[in-house]
């Protein structure tokens, strides 16, 4: 139940801004981590991972891919690791361990939790308040944001986007395959982004030659 208990003094752009939290994880409290129901993925930054100190020994290697971060690219994995994360106190907490897929591309945040980890902790957000509530062993664990650092975590997103966007050297990463896009100060694996497959136009209107579908050849 959401109520008067966390309803802030000012909602502001009712539902424009994401659901940031800071969960402990792997024994480091981490304060930029975006509550993501809209991905099947837990996704960890290789920046984060060097910052908590854990050897990238520990990943294990994966062949899969994810799309959706740059148009008509696929983003390639440097391996996943099961990691704890805690929500909570010391006197209310829940521990639950969460598997993360590992990139290798620069991201706004630190980690992003996805449905899994809605899953795993029975959790429930409201993008009303900016809160996020599970049960726990003693009552329900609330964890949320401020507004301000919820702006200020956007607008790093923003930025970012704008950059990789309107860079030059966006129309040749199927060709380069490299992120130097995202960071032209910090040069990143040149395997972390590939182009599709080749694929061809299908109509789906007899009627209207311009209604097209794209599929691999």
């Amino acid at each position: 139940m959401f109520d008067q208990r966390v309803h802030p003094s000012h909602v502001t752009r009712l539902g424009r801004y994401p659901l940031i939290i800071d969960p402990i994880i792997c024994k480091k409290r981490l304060t930029k981590v975006l509550m993501d129901g809209g991905s099947d993925l837990n996704i960890l930054y290789i920046d984060t991972l060097d910052a908590m100190c854990i050897p990238r020994s520990e990943l294990c290697l994966v062949s899969s891919s994810f799309h959706g971060v740059i148009p008509r690219m696929q983003a390639y994995l440097l391996g996943q690791i099961d990691l704890p994360v805690t929500f909570g106190d010391r006197a209310n907490f829940c521990l639950e361990v969460l598997t993360f897929k590992v990139v290798d591309f620069l991201g706004s945040y630190h980690a992003i939790l996805g449905r899994p980890c809605f899953a795993n902790f029975m959790a429930i957000p409201n993008y009303t308040y900016l809160k996020l509530k599970m049960p726990g062993p003693n009552d329900v664990i609330t964890v949320g944001s401020t507004f301000s650092h919820t702006y200020m975590c956007d607008h790093e997103h923003y930025e970012l986007a704008t950059t990789v966007i309107n860079s030059a050297k966006l129309p040749r990463l199927g060709e380069s395959s490299t992120l130097a896009v995202l960071d032209c100060n910090k040069p990143t694996s040149s395997t972390a982004f590939r182009p599709f497959e080749e694929t061809k136009a299908v109509g789906i209107d007899p009627t209207n030659p311009t209604k097209t579908v794209r599929i691999k050849t």
